[in-house]
């Protein structure tokens, strides 16, 4: 491991780190044990993110949309994702959606969502849905990337900067998680967050 790879380690995930196949198997293989209440609290695995972000700053803004699909969108106007550079121009693959979360599965003191389960991150949501895209906006770069079963299928694939930054993830629920059920999203106190129901949704 390089100096550089070395700062590519944290508290939160391992960023030269790979797809953790055991892990999403797991999680697979336990939907009432990691979304309890089903696409409910996947939706507030991923406000969480918003919701921490926005109390570091004060405020935040966050829209939920149930598309006419079943698919589910949490965008909100946050910093959008970090990335780093390997050194030789390219992304490290930091494939956050493929590996567990440290701080939610190997610390003690969980930290808890309004719904009053656990919160174990965005692993979950990745591992308990047919297809998810995550789309990151940042003022030095922006990009997309598609999993499958909380596999990434393509690469970061950088896209044109609109002047925002944020951080997008939508989803397709996995059967085995019910049908989409919103939850309550008043428990945040810096985000703001919208519902949005597409007709036909």
């Amino acid at each position: 491991m390089t100096d550089g790879e070395a700062r590519w380690r944290s508290t939160t995930h391992d960023w030269a780190g790979s797809v953790d196949a055991g892990h999403l198997r797991y999680v697979r293989g336990n939907p009432g044990e990691f979304a309890p209440g089903g696409v409910a609290h996947l939706i507030l695995e991923v406000l969480a993110y918003a919701a921490e972000e926005a109390e570091s700053t004060g405020h935040g803004k966050a829209v939920v949309t149930v598309h006419p699909d079943g698919s589910v969108s949490v965008a909100d106007d946050g910093r959008g994702t970090d990335t780093r550079a390997d050194g030789h121009g390219g992304f490290v693959k930091k494939p956050v959606m493929s590996t567990k979360d440290l701080r939610f599965f190997d610390f003690p003191g969980k930290q808890w969502l309004p719904d009053g389960h656990p919160r174990r991150g965005v692993s979950v949501v990745a591992g308990l849905s047919d297809w998810l895209v995550h789309t990151n906006r940042r003022h030095n770069g922006s990009w997309t990337q598609r999993y499958e079963r909380g596999v990434p299928v393509t690469d970061l694939t950088p896209i044109a900067d609109d002047g925002t930054t944020g951080t997008t993830v939508h989803f397709s629920p996995g059967a085995e998680v019910g049908p989409v059920r919103l939850p309550d999203v008043d428990g945040w106190p810096y985000l703001s967050v919208e519902v949005v129901r597409c007709e036909g949704a």
